[in-house]
Order: C-alpha cells, then sequence, then structure tokens
C-alpha cells in the first residue's frame, strides 16, 4: 500500500482537494490517503471540510491574527517537517499556489519525498501579480515530480521552463468538485437555499461580488469599492451581493465605501453550497478570484476580472472572463454594456469552459495507481 499525503491549508485549496482526496479513498486496498491542514485560513477552510465530509489526520492550526507571508512559510515549513517524518509518505500532493502549497512541496524535496502538484503550469508572467501566488507556482514546479496541468496551455508554460516530464493535461479538479456540490444541492431543494437569502431581490439582475487578492490591498481595492458603489447608483435595477473576505485589509474599505447602500449586501463568507447556489442566480459575476473564473462558465455567469493580469489566460481567450483591472470607470463602462447589451451577453454566457469536464480526479488517481 502507498502513502498520499494530501497538503492545504485554504478554503481554495480545500475544494480543489477535496475531490481527489474521495477519489483515492475509492482505493483503500492501494493507498493510505491521510490529509494535514496548515489551517491558513482557520475558519473559511473548515467549512469546507465539513462539506465535503473530511477530517484532518493532522491539522498544524497555523493562523494567528495579522499574520505575515514570514509567519505562514515558517510555521508551515516546521510543522510539516514533523508530520512527513511521523506519516512517511509515498507521495505528497499540493494544490495550486498558496505559501501551504509553496512550503509542502517545498518540506517534499527536503525530506526526499516525491511531490505531485495539482493545477500546475500556471503562470501569468509578472512576479509581482498575482502576489506572492506567481512565485510559489513557479517554484513548486521546479520542485515537484508530478505535474497535473488543467490545460494544455499550462502545460506548454511548463514546457518553456524546461519541465516536460512527468505532465500530465487532467482538467481542473474545480469542476469535480463544482458538479458534486451542484448535486448536493439540488438534493436539498431550492426552497432552502433561497430562504437564507431573503434579503436578496432576485427580480433584479444580480451582481455576484469577490475580492481580496493581496496585490490589490490599497488603492486598487478601494477603485473596486468605488466602481461598486458608482454601479449601485448608475444602475438601479441591480442588486449587488458581496460575501466580504475576513481579511481587515479588504473587510474595512468594503464596510467604510459600501456599507448601508440599499442595493449592496456587505455579508459574510459563504460556505460551498451557498455560494455556488447564488453563483447560479446571479447574472454576472466580478471577481479577482481564480477559482470563480473556473466555475463560473459551467454555470453560464460571465465574469469580469479585477485584475491587471490573470493566469487564468485560457478564460480570457475563451471569452467566459474579461480582464477588465482596477479602474473605476472601466468596470463600470464594462458592467454597463453586459447589462444593457444581449447580444454580447450572450457571447460570454454561451461560451465553452476551457477547464474540464468533471473528471480531472479520476484521471490523476489512475495515473498514480499506474506510476506509484
Amino acid at each position: 500500500m502507498k502513502r498520499a499525503l494530501f497538503i492545504f491549508g485554504t478554503r481554495p485549496e480545500a475544494i480543489k482537494m477535496a475531490p481527489l482526496v474521495r477519489e483515492f479513498r475509492k482505493y483503500p486496498a492501494e493507498f493510505e490517503a491521510i490529509v494535514c491542514v496548515t489551517a491558513q485560513h482557520r475558519e473559511m477552510l473548515d467549512r469546507f471540510l465539513d462539506f465535503f465530509e473530511i477530517v484532518p489526520d493532522f491539522d498544524l492550526n497555523i493562523m494567528e491574527p495579522d499574520q505575515s507571508l514570514f509567519d505562514i512559510t515558517s510555521r508551515a515549513v516546521k510543522g510539516l517537517e514533523e508530520v512527513v517524518n511521523r506519516f512517511a509518505p509515498d507521495i505528497i500532493f499540493v494544490q495550486g499556489d498558496t505559501t501551504t502549497a509553496f512550503a509542502g512541496a517545498l518540506s517534499g524535496y527536503y525530506t526526499g519525498v516525491t511531490v505531485g502538484h495539482i493545477e500546475a503550469g500556471l503562470r501569468s508572467g509578472d512576479k509581482h501579480a498575482p502576489y506572492p501566488e506567481e512565485m510559489n507556482r513557479v517554484l513548486i514546479g521546479h520542485l515537484a515530480d508530478y505535474h497535473f496541468a488543467p490545460t494544455e496551455r499550462a502545460r506548454d508554460n511548463l514546457a518553456r521552463e524546461g519541465i516536460t516530464g512527468n505532465v500530465y493535461v487532467v482538467g481542473n479538479t474545480v469542476i469535480d468538485a463544482l458538479l458534486l456540490c451542484l448535486d448536493t444541492i439540488r438534493s436539498h431543494g431550492d426552497e432552502r437555499y433561497a430562504e437564507f437569502f431573503d434579503f436578496i431581490d432576485f427580480s433584479r439582475k444580480i451582481l455576484l461580488v469577490t475580492g481580496h487578492r493581496r496585490e490589490s490591498f490599497g488603492g486598487p481595492f478601494q477603485n473596486i469599492c468605488n466602481a461598486l458603489k458608482e454601479i449601485s447608483v448608475q444602475l438601479e435595477d441591480v442588486e449587488i451581493v458581496y460575501p466580504v473576505h475576513l481579511n481587515p485589509q479588504v473587510k474595512k474599505p468594503a464596510m467604510a465605501v459600501l456599507k448601508d447602500i440599499e442595493n449592496i449586501h456587505l455579508i459574510d463568507p459563504l460556505d460551498y453550497p451557498h455560494l455556488v447556489w447564488l453563483m447560479e442566480k446571479s447574472y454576472l459575476i466580478l471577481t479577482d478570484s481564480g477559482g470563480i473564473q473556473e466555475e463560473a462558465p459551467t454555470l453560464g455567469k460571465p465574469v469580469l476580472v479585477m485584475r491587471e493580469v490573470t493566469e487564468r489566460t485560457e478564460g480570457i481567450a475563451a471569452y467566459t472572463a474579461e480582464l477588465v483591472g482596477t479602474d473605476p470607470a472601466r468596470i463600470v463602462a464594462r458592467v454597463s454594456t453586459l447589462l444593457g447589451d444581449r447580444d454580447e451577453y450572450g457571447k460570454m454566457a454561451r461560451a465553452e469552459n476551457p477547464y474540464g469536464d468533471g473528471r480531472s480526479c479520476e484521471r490523476i488517481t489512475r495515473i498514480m495507481r499506474e506510476m506509484l
């Protein structure tokens, strides 16, 4: 039996790793699948673990108030040293580009354990945006032994860096998670979720907003908030719903600019099924999130990406998403166009999702059953 250690610490990682853990556990005679969470994000992580019914075998619980990247990195690496030495895995899986993922890959390298990188090969080409994620994924790419790229373009990015061995195009595991979640939502029934969001007027067009990127802190995020305020004034037939990230660098300016505006709802972060249900009911999504850029096309929802660059370039090319930056005038103009021009909206809403078909976890597991 091979030992597989899955390391993650944030909500996006949990969404994308949980269905893979479940897939590996379908083969108990071949794999012992163990989960270690760093809890880089404590509260938001726990909600997603509960949804996917995953109880961590190791919980480093590293989160502290006002933690810096130095804090997260040092505590994660030191905590993982003990876990890896104790569990002695045959392979470590990390996902994406978080500081936890980098620490997990580094711990595998330091201990001589094989590392598998889920969602390998994403690149923006700018080491400062997204920050620190771009450099995290570049470094992980050169530490990992197996590379599970979501798209052909991601594989090409790896090849340009000289990474050509054990690279597999498998799609993105977030689509697996999304489809599992949609099944759960439909089994629960619409009423349960409609009641939770009874403060929203669904006769209006719903604009779902998420925003929390570190590189947007300060002026760029202030611009995003100003754009949302202007949209709420100019476009009266909209409801803006913004689940506000708990980071004070996000929450404080969002509350200062957007609180008490009638058609803007600032709410607490949502668990995964409520977020997916709200995505499905939304007309348009404004985000700086990577995962939502991947999920929304499956639901037929156009995405405006409030960042200067994105590593999810496949969505831009497929026109499921559009990069609008953080300039308020540009954001307001594109929202106005998409809400007023049915043809333009339809081009984005009907575009094919380039990120997969919901069988990524099955492909990864099959490959590892053959290779380990």
